[in-house]
């Protein structure tokens, strides 16, 4: 069900990332450029059908994009990840999940949900962490209690923990990530991850 990329600017996407010296402006080029080669990776299978166009010499027969797809962004991190998508595809329609994580108990509260019609959808989950996975269970939870045909998570860093959170609860969910990560630490955090995704986003 993991899915990691295998590319050496990944990596060293990935480690600028990491670096704590690394400036919000810096780290908003970095998260777009990962996001960029996360969105590729995880569309690999789109349907398609073949079409015919006219080349400038002679007909030629294609292949085009057969269905839209929807991604939903976690707020607020997961809002950097959301224009590699709308980029590289035509037809995309972009939800908003709230999901807050409590500092105290790790476990995150739903404060928002703006969802497209999205029954029988392909849907991509948008968060640049995935921890405890307290917050990918709780997305999963309500794209497939509003009939998405099939729900993927895209990720930056997972931890174990989350990984296996997303498994045990939502068995066959495909997750793509840049990089598996070691453990939690005591608080809840990934190590080593690269702190708080969107305190490092933003500057706050």
């Amino acid at each position: 069900m993991l899915h990691l990329l295998s590319h050496p600017l990944c990596d060293h996407v990935v480690t600028h990332l990491r670096d704590r010296t690394t400036k919000p402006i810096t780290f908003r080029t970095l998260a777009y450029q990962i996001s960029l080669l996360l969105a590729v990776e995880a569309t690999r299978d789109l349907a398609t059908r073949e079409v015919t166009v006219h080349t400038p010499l002679e007909t030629h027969q294609g292949c085009t994009l057969a269905e839209p797809m929807i991604v939903v962004p976690v707020l607020r991190a997961g809002l950097a990840m959301v224009s590699p998508f709308m980029e590289l595809f035509p037809d995309v329609s972009v939800g908003y999940l709230g999901l807050e994580r409590d500092e105290t108990t790790a476990v995150a509260r739903r404060y928002y949900a703006k969802l497209p019609p999205i029954r029988n959808q392909r849907v991509f989950v948008l968060d640049p962490m995935l921890a405890t996975g307290g917050s990918a269970v709780q997305a999963l939870e309500v794209l497939r209690t509003h009939g998405a045909r099939e729900v993927s998570l895209v990720c930056v860093v997972c931890a174990p923990e989350g990984v296996r959170a997303v498994e045990e609860t939502h068995p066959g969910t495909k997750v793509f990530a840049a990089v598996l990560d070691r453990e939690l630490s005591t608080q809840k955090y990934i190590l080593p991850g690269l702190g708080d995704f969107g305190d490092r986003l933003y500057g706050t």
